[in-house]
């Protein structure tokens, strides 16, 4: 069937996750991760999967905010930066500002002006998720944001990708969706969803029982993916 609907992951798909390290990093009064600030941004984001994927299993759920901090805190003492209330707070704070990948206002309005659904479908919470896209400036091409929060369970459980029929009515094969982890978009595969893996990073596929069904480095090929 025709896609009718693309959904998105929020975090390293429409949003850059590193963007809060490498801004206070720019900042004279955190000089003193000018140098490492890859390092910290990527410990971080590892952490914060990792966090999820363990309270999924264990069914241990939590908010997705208190998973952010957990990756940071531990993130924080990896690199050295243990204690520096005053650093953990401005990281914080600017992962409320996070900036979208420079193609994604461009992106979403193809999408739109071609007739499609649009939204996110997110670990985040209602909140975070709220922030960002208005920071962003996209919440006019996006009909909603769905989040993790309303089934108790983070991704990849099937309940999660279950919000999107309940929310649009389309069929499974209807929809297109898109994420920069590998592990989600195979997941999704596994759904039932036609899928797309951002690969910014050139990493090898995951070793899942699925695949995604494309792997673009980019989002500027998503239109094309949807038929436009």
């Amino acid at each position: 069937m025709p896609i009718t609907t693309c959904i998105f992951d929020a975090y390293g798909t429409l949003f850059d996750v590193a963007a809060a390290a490498r801004q206070a990093a720019t900042e004279p009064a955190f000089a003193a991760i000018k140098d490492t600030w890859p390092a910290l941004a990527e410990h971080w984001r590892q952490k914060q999967l990792q966090y999820t994927w363990l309270r999924a299993v264990t069914g241990a759920h939590t908010d997705f905010w208190q998973v952010t901090q957990d990756g940071l805190d531990w993130a924080l003492e990896k690199t050295g930066h243990h204690g520096d209330a005053v650093l953990r707070e401005r990281l914080l704070a600017l992962y409320w500002e996070l900036q979208a990948y420079p193609e994604v206002p461009a992106m979403l309005h193809s999408l739109k002006d071609a007739g499609l659904n649009t939204a996110i479908l997110s670990n985040g919470s209602p909140d975070m998720l709220a922030g960002a896209v208005t920071s962003a400036g996209i919440a006019d091409v996006l009909d909603d944001s769905l989040s993790v929060q309303s089934v108790g369970v983070f991704k990849p459980d099937a309940r999660v990708y279950d919000l999107v029929r309940q929310r649009f009515g389309c069929a499974k094969d209807e929809v297109l969706f898109v994420s920069s982890n590998g592990w989600d978009a195979a997941a999704a595969t596994g759904y039932g969803f036609r899928t797309a893996w951002v690969n910014r990073a050139g990493e090898p596929v995951d070793r899942l029982p699925w695949t995604p069904s494309d792997v673009l480095s980019d989002l500027t090929g998503i239109p094309m993916l949807a038929g436009i």
